[in-house]
């Protein structure tokens, strides 16, 4: 038997299958000069949740009409599978003039929002504008921001300590969250860097890459010249994050 939040998954993804989901609006509509002037994604709008996790963050949405603008209707959505209203509602203040800014805050969590992992990449918000006169404007797509699967990287670096110029076996393992599994499992076949930081150094140098196994192992062997950190990064994509381990200092004698 699927686990209960496995099973509402599957409702979600059955429901917008048969047309259940919200209808496809068009992605702007304006009835009037009431327009979007600007909108902002607090927490740099780029998110990345791993197994039970969830993230915190503001919209703010600023609108103007000549009549002044009465209030908003604002959301977070996933085209066709998630569409998330706000924690508490909507603020607004006077930008200036015939302008507000309307404020939300809203909660995307692996256990209540993500269930399928075809949820992660580009998510959009929602806006629904009313103004004093009657005028209203309405944006589908008023901005845009990602949420992606969180991804991890170990390393380990041995022997500890090395004698110079002998060889170094460099180890580890590529992992990213399957929200559907509600798991952590091997993310396999990316292309992942390996990284030197000499010891008194700020900046780490890309020494080779490789890709990840079918298990996500990492494994290479370097010469071994000089004391320092080592460390695997993965740049990420377009629906998982990147990922730096911490760096593994190697003495060598």
């Amino acid at each position: 038997m699927l686990p209960r939040m496995r099973i509402r998954s599957l409702s979600v993804a059955l429901s917008c299958a048969l047309g259940l989901c919200a209808l496809a609006a068009p992605s702007a509509h304006a009835d009037g000069d009431t327009v979007i002037t600007d909108v902002v994604v607090g927490g740099g709008g780029d998110f990345a949740i791993g197994i039970n996790g969830s993230k915190t963050f503001n919209v703010s949405v600023t609108a103007r009409d000549d009549s002044g603008i009465k209030g908003m209707e604002l959301r977070v959505r996933f085209p066709g599978t998630v569409i998330r209203s706000p924690d508490r509602g909507v603020t607004c203040a006077s930008a200036g003039g015939a302008t507000r800014t309307c404020t939300a805050r809203f909660t995307v969590s692996q256990q209540g929002d993500l269930l399928l992992n075809e949820a992660a990449g580009t998510w959009y918000v929602q806006a629904d504008v009313d103004a004093n006169d009657g005028n209203s404007f309405f944006s589908d797509t008023a901005e845009s921001f990602r949420i992606r699967r969180l991804a991890k990287l170990s390393v380990n670096a041995a022997p500890e300590p090395v004698k110079k110029n002998a060889k170094l076996t460099v180890t580890g393992k590529l992992i990213h969250a399957d929200w559907f599994a509600d798991r952590t499992v091997p993310y396999a076949g990316r292309s992942v860097k390996l990284q030197f930081r000499k010891k008194g150094s700020s900046t780490y140098n890309t020494v080779k890459t490789i890709k990840s196994s079918s298990t996500g192992a990492l494994k290479t062997t370097v010469k071994a010249t000089a004391d320092g950190y080592w460390r695997w990064t993965y740049a990420g994509d377009a629906t998982n994050s990147a990922a730096k381990a911490t760096g593994d200092y190697v003495d060598v004698k």
